[in-house]
């Protein structure tokens, strides 16, 4: 029974050896890469949630509950002041309201740099 541990133990010590074994693969090369044009046309239809940044306002609950049509709400923001057009929630343009068709629309009069863009993802 003694030789039969003995036995064991080695076959152990064999296959944990044989385990432990380096790793080896072969050079990692970027040659399929580099030959393939940057091809961005299967993002484009993803669709963005895009939001226009109006203003906020703090209110305590007695001031919401006393709401009623016609109330008027102060915003954090000055009249003529650019609204902030988000992309889920990242600032990239700012611009001016406007009407079309009997619609609100937002004129883009300032549209953040691709540079700047990269930066909020940080």
């Amino acid at each position: 029974m003694a030789d039969d541990d003995v036995n064991q133990a080695a076959d152990t010590t064999t296959q944990e050896a044989a385990a432990a074994a380096p790793a080896s693969f072969p050079p990692v090369t970027n040659t399929a890469v580099a030959e393939q044009p940057k091809n961005i046309d299967f993002i484009l239809d993803i669709p963005m949630k895009v939001s226009i940044y109006v203003g906020s306002t703090k209110m305590a609950i007695r001031d919401l509950l006393q709401l009623a049509q016609g109330s008027v709400i102060e915003l954090d923001k000055l009249a003529g002041e650019p609204m902030e057009v988000m992309v889920n929630n990242k600032l990239v343009a700012k611009g001016e309201v406007v009407v079309v068709n009997e619609k609100f629309g937002i004129r883009l009069t300032d549209v953040v740099s691709a540079a700047e863009r990269v930066k909020q993802l940080a």
